[in-house]
């Protein structure tokens, strides 16, 4: 005998799963506001599932820094009609290239980036990566900074120069790139710098009998960091020599990174006559005179401050 079932008044209840988030609500607070969260994941700052270790904080806190004083110079300049240009060296796997146009190039809808890098992987997963976002406004070349000067693939001014860890003399070149392309602002976290230490080297025993000043790089360990020393104090000297007004200052805290200092330097035309005073009297007071042909070349005339 089959009795029938009771029909149940009981409301049959979907359970849509919980949406997980993008990024790890902790994190929040560390990513900048408008960045996109894919792009991070991409650059492998952020994990698939949106966190972040303890080194890529690091990096992104010192990328966000650096990016802080650059918006601000960007935010300064006046655009031209197809916006401003910015040329990245030693851009490496372009995370600071890709952060400016993340959070400041893209919502304007004009300008562009130039990220220049002699490793043809790194420009190759740039260039795909930049495809992939739709950031179209960005370009990636295959060559040395030097190179880069004379390259037809970049236009004749270029406003704002970077060079995030550009190692040894690249920041040089990027230097003079800058001065050769009319940049309004330049900023420089200067690396591993070996070319003054060589020559600080070379000539010590002569300097030792000459100046006791010399013991301040008798020492291996000391003549690498005396040679960092001179060189980013010597680079400051003549950027003020070529019209730029001069801020120095350290990029994040020590317990970050040992190659800290930020140089920044935005164009005013006043090309001083005592910083180019300074920088002979050093190079000749430190047996460095060479590089006056080389490096450090003093705009002539230079004018009286």
């Amino acid at each position: 005998m089959n009795v029938p079932r009771k029909k149940s008044n009981a409301v049959k209840v979907t359970v849509t799963p919980a949406v997980k988030p993008a990024v790890d609500p902790a994190l929040a607070p560390e990513i900048a506001p408008g960045q996109s969260v894919e792009l991070l994941k991409a650059l492998h700052i952020l994990t698939r599932d949106g966190k972040l270790n303890q080194d890529s904080r690091r990096k992104l806190k010192q990328v966000y820094h650096l990016f802080q004083f650059i918006e601000k110079l960007l935010q300064e300049l006046p655009a031209a009609d197809d916006g401003l240009t910015l040329a990245d060296h030693g851009a490496g796997k372009s995370y600071l290239g890709f952060i400016i146009y993340d959070l400041f190039f893209k919502a304007l809808g004009k300008g562009h980036i130039y990220g220049i890098e002699t490793r043809a992987e790194l420009v190759q997963k740039s260039q795909e990566l930049a495809a992939q976002l739709g950031f179209e406004r960005m370009e990636f070349l295959n060559i040395s900074v030097a190179e880069s000067t004379g390259s037809a693939r970049l236009p004749d001014r270029i406003d704002v120069v970077t060079a995030l860890h550009a190692c040894d003399t690249a920041t040089d070149d990027a230097i003079a790139f800058g001065l050769h392309k009319r940049a309004r602002a330049m900023v420089l976290v200067p690396c591993c710098q070996a070319e003054v230490a060589a020559c600080l080297r070379q000539n010590k025993a002569m300097q030792l009998a000459r100046t006791p000043l010399a013991e301040l790089w008798r020492h291996p360990i000391h003549t690498r960091e005396m040679g960092s020393q001179i060189t980013n104090v010597l680079r400051c000297l003549y950027l003020e020599a070529s019209g730029y007004q001069v801020t120095v200052t350290e990029l994040v805290g020590w317990e970050h990174s040992m190659k800290n200092e930020l140089i920044i330097a935005r164009f005013t035309g006043q090309k001083k006559r005592s910083a180019a005073e300074r920088l002979q009297s050093l190079l000749a007071e430190f047996g460095l005179t060479d590089l006056l042909q080389t490096r450090f070349r003093l705009p002539e005339p230079v004018a009286a401050e």
